[in-house]
């Protein structure tokens, strides 16, 4: 037993050994790359973004959502966007139209002008349970190219739903990067996806010229790479993480984990959030933006107390 034990220790000791070499080795050959800040990060922080447009107020991504988030001086609007049969790229969450309009139908099967036919404020209900939107001329679907022009002073977070293996994704990068060429609004719009080939595809037209956000793939590296003590080694591809705060109970609101983006000049931003003092906590652990259903409650914090 007493050889077994022996033997054990012996080898973790041999074990610890190389992982001190391994990690003292790569400390002092590494060579830790910060990101070179955009455009899109140079206004003042924090910035508050309106998730969807507000839409704890109004029916989400239509211009009802949006005009009543611009009410509250958000910086920005978070969107996601899809492309349709007609490879129109419209502001969309869902993959189908069920839940949010009168119509039923997935969104690459129907042409934008289908689409711009349906009721996207059918379903809304507000805190009294009525359907105020229901029947508005302004609870339709918007393209991206519509919200880029119609918002000239917002800055846009772009989130691309498309899976990468069906044709539509496989055509939205290309197309979502001739529209931001085409505007001329590559200082306006941050690009992201959960699906981090996407994000990969986009880079391969934009290169260093347009802000992105980070895939899945890459947040779990930063956390783990961070958390394991080899931090030195994690080089950013991103220029922001935007992220829950917390995912299956492991803590992405560390401060520690925060500066340790932040001295890689990546912005860390929290979504959804809708608590003012949950907000209010964030943004002292140095959070840079803030995503929220309800912009009246992030415009009374930061009226209150910024």
């Amino acid at each position: 037993m007493r050889k077994c034990i022996k033997t054990l220790l012996t080898a973790a000791g041999i074990t610890g050994g190389i992982l001190g070499g391994l990690w003292l080795g790569t400390k002092l050959t590494s060579e830790t790359q910060v990101r070179h800040i955009k455009p899109y990060f140079k206004r003042r922080s924090p910035y508050i973004f309106a998730h969807r447009g507000a839409m704890g107020l109004a029916p989400e991504h239509t211009k009802l959502a949006f005009d009543k988030a611009a009410e509250f001086n958000v910086e920005g609007f978070e969107i996601d966007i899809r492309l349709t049969k007609d490879e129109e790229i419209v502001v969309i969450h869902d993959a189908y139209v069920d839940r949010t309009s009168d119509g039923a139908g997935r969104v690459s099967n129907l042409t934008l002008d289908e689409l711009k036919a349906l009721d996207f404020g059918h379903h809304f209900r507000d805190v009294e349970g009525n359907t105020p939107f229901r029947g508005h001329p302004d609870a339709k679907v918007l393209t991206l190219r519509e919200l880029l022009e119609n918002y000239p002073d917002k800055l846009i977070n772009i989130e691309i739903k498309d899976r990468p293996e069906t044709y539509e994704g496989s055509l939205m990068p290309t197309v979502l990067y001739r529209l931001i060429k085409e505007l001329g609004v590559e200082d306006r719009v941050l690009v992201t996806s959960f699906h981090d080939a996407q994000i990969n595809r986009f880079r391969l037209y934009s290169g260093d010229e347009i802000a992105l956000g980070a895939g899945e793939d890459q947040v779990k590296k930063a956390y783990f790479s961070y958390k394991s003590g080899f931090r030195h080694l994690y080089q950013p591809e991103a220029d922001t993480f935007q992220i829950p705060y917390n995912v299956k109970g492991y803590p992405l609101d560390d401060e520690k984990f925060i500066a340790f983006l932040q001295n890689l000049n990546v912005a860390v931003g929290y979504w959804v959030v809708n608590d003012m003092d949950k907000m209010d906590e964030l943004i002292q652990k140095g959070a840079h933006t803030i995503v929220t259903d309800f912009p009246d409650i992030s415009h009374h914090l930061m009226k209150q107390r910024y």
